[in-house]
């Protein structure tokens, strides 16, 4: 007989696993015979703290503690919050609870778990109140695997290339799943001994199937991808903004410039040169946004769905969008040649892109054009189209807009990462035709300096106003990173400033040094990796990033719900109309940063996996083939590893790299051979075989062939025999004169 546990730990498991009963806690302690006495009556204690649901007759009305676990629900169409009790055991129905938040509670989203304190009040549709203790985390019940059938039922494998465990399906919980078959299930409580138990809730199909991929991440990652039919209904009925109230921008010479496989278009731009002799060599920029905010009305049913969502969730094969596609693909996208609602920003610069003045405009404009970045990039090199020749003088000015705003960018010195972005082209069934790495174009830099600007304008707008709004946050790295950053930039023959407050200009130095070296990427993908990760918060923390002081999201309302807030703001500041802000949104301004900073993590990671499983895909016929890369990644049990031709990541397993014992150094990031102090670092060039490909996971496994033209050692003696002697180590750190050698090269080039 094991001890028996005292009060917290029976607390603490209790909380991990609310759904269990008294029968499941007593074997996960091993409790047997004469000392279940005593665990019933600490239970019984446990009961009377809420925090064990009290047993009840059978065919009891049954009645919920005072304090016990509750799973979030989504909204109702009146925006309130509902949840569920986890543990009801009664008969009867499942009583309704409704659940009030306070303005410093976390953000809430379907299928979250909370510790809650309830109380019984009879409301219309209601049975229960409920407020908030503590969040546990989200609902487990979201296991997405592959279904393996067996005589005894079968068991789940979770796709997630992490997982470390199958689970294990009695027959009467199968659902009818086939062998192979994607399902969703859900865990019904640990047990002692063996897998873990879970039963299917839902069936999803083939997951070898090509167009399986993004749904895949879907259900993963909990992306909404199906509007409510009362959403869809109210985007039905929206109709096209009228002029009435709006400054005609209509023959204003605005046009947009997007990728070629863009979705929706919600800027527009044009440039003019200033007239005013006291603005030599200035411009007067114009920046239109889609005004969203006339057609998804703060507490529509529209708005609470965007809300949930925070942002648009976008797939090699698919976009789920944030709205609906008759707003987000028609009434709200600035298509060329037809009348859009928009709110209009105008800008004057000086012939060094210092902004002097700026004021907003709720407006109706006409697009002259829609661009890609392709056609505007050949027109600023003389190869005018049918398209881009009516408008080559508005095409001058822009471009010679942005290269005045390229100088004030030079002086503040943002972030200047370049990393090359991937580009999966797929066909028309769905599978990966190719893998390329888009080309940047100075287009793409016009319209990211413009949307920069024009983000600018609005936080100084409205904090000048004195108006509520969502700042866009990035906060400097932590010293920690900045040390392994320092430390990565010495190993590989370069300094990052040390001993004074780090700025922007800091880091680009780092990066100048390694541009044009072997050693270019993976500075900036290690300067991407110190950066804390950008948020939404309403309060104003700056953007180290981008080196400004105050910056706010407002140039894209289609796809981000912090931008439609924005505009709401500057509705509210401008006295517009009566859609901006409301007082349930400056309520709830904090708890809507949380969630919509929450909801872009989500996207970010769904994106990023499918992107993997569709690399795995293309390469599942590749198997065996041999690929030059770069080390990306040192961990104690292996290697990680980006492929040059397709930029993919794999993993060299520990197992895989040589026949002797590693030693891992986490600050170094180093692997380092016992027998022959073999090393592997950051950054090296390596030569490895692909060995397998799960396009289900997206994980790639590896085998290494060598490091910087070297291979690992291989000793016929066995992994820990004598053998060799200590030869050279690959990699090691360059001496004072190879430094001082590979500096003076640099310095003369």
């Amino acid at each position: 007989m094991k001890q028996l546990p005292n009060l917290d730990q029976l607390r603490a498991w209790i909380a991990e696993n609310p759904a269990a009963s008294r029968r499941d806690i007593a074997k996960a302690f091993g409790i047997k015979g004469g000392a279940k006495i005593d665990l019933k009556a600490m239970l019984r204690e446990l009961e009377g703290e809420g925090v064990l649901p009290r047993r009840r007759s059978k065919g009891g009305t049954g009645a919920l503690p005072p304090v016990t676990v509750l799973e979030i629900l989504a909204p109702d169409a009146q925006g309130d919050l509902f949840a569920r009790a986890v543990e009801w055991r009664s008969e009867g129905p499942a009583p309704r609870i409704l659940f009030l938040t306070r303005s410093d509670d976390p953000a809430l989203g379907e299928g979250d778990r909370v510790l809650a304190r309830v109380e019984a009040i009879r409301g219309p549709d209601y049975d229960y109140q409920a407020r908030l203790m503590r969040k546990i985390g989200t609902n487990p019940a979201r296991i997405l695997g592959v279904f393996r059938k067996s005589a005894e039922g079968g068991r789940v494998v979770p796709i997630d290339k992490g997982a470390d465990r199958d689970w294990r399906v009695a027959p009467h919980d199968t659902e009818g799943a086939q062998d192979g078959e994607l399902v969703h299930a859900e865990p019904l409580g640990k047990g002692r001994f063996g897998p873990p138990a879970a039963r299917i809730i839902a069936r999803l199909g083939d997951p070898t199937a090509p167009k399986a991929v993004s749904l895949i991440a879907i259900h993963q990652h909990g992306i909404r991808d199906a509007f409510p039919d009362a959403v869809i209904a109210e985007a039905d009925r929206a109709e096209p903004a009228e002029l009435a109230g709006r400054s005609d921008l209509r023959d204003l010479a605005l046009m947009t410039i997007d990728p070629w496989d863009a979705r929706d278009h919600d800027d527009a731009i044009m440039a003019t040169v200033d007239t005013d002799p006291e603005n030599p060599g200035g411009f007067i920029l114009w920046v239109a946004i889609a005004d969203v905010a006339a057609y998804v009305r703060p507490g529509s049913e529209l708005d609470r769905e965007a809300r949930r969502r925070g942002n648009s969730t976008y797939f090699p094969d698919r976009v789920v969008p944030m709205l609906p596609d008759i707003l987000s693909g028609d009434l709200c996208s600035l298509h060329e040649g037809v009348d859009r609602p928009c709110i209009a920003l105008r800008m004057v610069i000086d012939t060094h892109g210092n902004k002097l003045t700026h004021d907003f405009h709720r407006a109706m404009m006409r697009s002259r054009a829609s661009l890609t970045y392709e056609q505007a990039q050949a027109a600023d090199e003389g190869r005018l189209d049918d398209a881009t020749t009516p408008l080559a003088d508005g095409l001058r000015d822009l471009f010679g807009a942005y290269r005045a705003l390229r100088y004030a960018r030079d002086r503040r010195q943002p972030l200047d990462i370049d990393l090359p972005e991937r580009q999966i082209v797929l066909s028309d069934e769905g599978r990966v035709t190719s893998v390329a790495f888009k080309e940047r174009f100075d287009a793409h830099k016009l319209v990211e300096d413009f949307m920069v600007l024009a983000n600018v304008a609005a936080a100084e707008t409205l904090r000048e106003r004195g108006s509520a709004l969502l700042y866009r946050v990035h906060e400097e790295p932590s010293p920690e990173k900045m040390e392994s950053l320092r430390e990565l930039a010495r190993e590989s023959g370069f300094t990052l400033a040390k001993g004074q407050v780090l700025k922007t200009r800091h880091f680009n130095q780092l990066l100048a040094q390694a541009e044009g070296t072997e050693f270019d990427e993976l500075i900036n993908m290690a300067t991407l990796r110190s950066m804390t990760q950008a948020y939404y918060n309403a309060s104003n923390f700056g953007h180290f990033g981008l080196a400004l002081r105050e910056y706010a999201h407002f140039t894209s309302p289609i796809r981000r719900y912090a931008d439609l807030i924005v505009h709401r703001a500057l509705v509210s500041a401008h006295r517009w109309g009566d859609d901006g802000l409301t007082q349930w949104d400056l309520d709830h301004l904090d708890e809507t940063a949380k969630a919509i900073s929450e909801a872009e993590r989500r996207s970010m990671a769904a994106e990023r996996d499918t992107v993997d499983r569709y690399l795995a895909a293309f390469l599942t016929e590749r198997v065996g083939a041999e690929f030059t890369g770069r080390v990306s990644g040192v961990a104690r049990f292996g290697v990680f590893v980006k492929l040059d031709e397709t930029g993919a990541d794999g993993l060299v397993p520990i197992r895989a790299i040589g026949d002797e014992y590693f030693r891992h150094d986490p600050e170094t990031q180093v692997l380092e051979g016992e027998r022959t102090g073999f090393r592997i670092s950051l950054g090296q060039r390596v030569k490895v075989k692909l060995a397998e490909a799960e396009p289900v996971t997206g994980g790639l496994a590896l085998e290494l062939l060598e490091v910087e033209g070297e291979a690992p050692a291989r000793n016929p003696r066995g992994r820990h025999g004598r053998g060799r002697p200590v030869r050279r180590a690959v990699g090691k750190r360059r001496t004072g004169d190879a430094k001082a050698s590979k500096k003076a090269k640099r310095k003369g080039r």
